[in-house]
């Protein structure tokens, strides 16, 4: 399902229904995309990190969206969560070339998911030998758009603290031209992730920056809006999750609003706040749990939950509301995978 099965006067809480409706009432997003390119050997000591691999390794980004789709994600992200033109300008690419590394990102999911296509019709079962996924289903294709602090590769993703020089019409002016390209690349939608605080929120908020951008540039392509906290009450910021939530109930061009990269002991929690305050359908893809050690610049081993622990969660979640359901930072195609299986036999089709 790209954007050509998509009428283009329909409009976003539309276009979720229906892909809802075809996946059996819940979707399944992917899951953690460095940690899966370092698996293939990527080296992503960069400030660039995932979106390194844009530039070195695009047979590896190709690879890690097929080990998904092959997991039974309906739905996969791009690898631009981190790219920015700025820096691929700083890394001494121009600008046309930056921009032409963004659009790729998108072309690149889209070519996996064209493979996986013809693996599946080269196939006679839903499932391979090896325990693939191979069937033909709706696939949605997300351009991911990190927030500023994912440029900044300093942790303040996680913080939201950007200080008192960022303001609402400098992270306008920031975001406007990828929004634009990524729009424009082919993508289903756009994936607002890591969203730190009610500031860059308000980029969707209607009469503020991110909407006067759709109507400057004409942007089309529907949006979802996720954040994080590490509370399980508030936004990283402080900020109120309720609020935030409700800036994207607000923006008809958002289809779904939610929380990512997070830890799963306040999900639940979460859902039932986001659930007060708005009517689209709610996205969870948390991480493993595990904490980072920002000094070390690695993951703590043994923090997180284990696959086996991952699913009972994910079965409450879709219980209490949430009807898209993947995977973030350390989550791995296993997890999709047990995802995919424990929610088959609930699914409608």
């Amino acid at each position: 399902m790209g954007t050509s099965d998509v009428n283009a006067n329909s409009s976003s809480s539309s276009l979720v229904k229906e892909f809802l409706h075809k996946c059996g009432g819940v979707a399944v997003i992917d899951g953690g995309f460095a940690t899966e390119l370092e698996r293939h050997g990527a080296d992503l000591n960069d400030p660039l990190w995932s979106a390194k691999c844009l530039l070195t390794d695009p047979h590896l980004v190709r690879a890690v969206h097929l080990d998904y789709l092959e997991a039974g994600a309906d739905i996969i992200l791009s690898s631009s969560y981190q790219a920015t033109i700025q820096g691929f300008k700083a890394k001494g690419y121009s600008i046309e070339e930056s921009e032409s590394l963004l659009k790729r990102s998108v072309e690149i999911a889209c070519e996996a998911r064209d493979v996986y296509y013809n693996r599946c019709r080269e196939s006679s079962a839903d499932h391979s030998t090896d325990g693939k996924v191979l069937k033909q289903r709706p696939i949605l294709v997300a351009a991911s758009v990190g927030s500023y602090g994912a440029y900044l590769a300093d942790g303040s993703e996680y913080s939201g603290e950007y200080g008192d020089a960022v303001d609402l019409n400098f992270l306008k002016d920031f975001h406007r031209r990828r929004v634009q390209l990524l729009a424009d690349s082919g993508a289903d939608l756009i994936a607002f992730e890591t969203v730190p605080n009610k500031l860059e929120a308000q980029l969707l908020a209607p009469a503020q920056a991110f909407v006067e951008l759709l109507k400057e540039e004409d942007i089309k392509t529907p949006a979802w809006l996720s954040f994080n906290s590490k509370d399980g009450v508030n936004v990283v910021s402080g900020d109120s999750l309720s609020e935030c939530a409700a800036i994207g109930e607000s923006c008809e061009k958002v289809l779904a609003v939610g929380i990512n990269c997070t830890p799963p002991r306040f999900i639940l929690d979460l859902i039932l706040s986001i659930k007060q305050v708005t009517t689209k359908p709610i996205l969870i893809y948390p991480n493993s749990g595990e904490s980072y050690d920002g000094i070390r610049k690695e993951w703590v081993s043994n923090t997180g939950v284990t696959d086996e622990d991952f699913v009972p969660y994910v079965n409450k979640w879709c219980e209490a509301g949430a009807s898209l359901v993947g995977g973030c930072c350390r989550t791995t195609p296993n997890t999709i995978r047990a995802i995919h299986k424990s929610l088959s036999g609930k699914r409608t089709v």
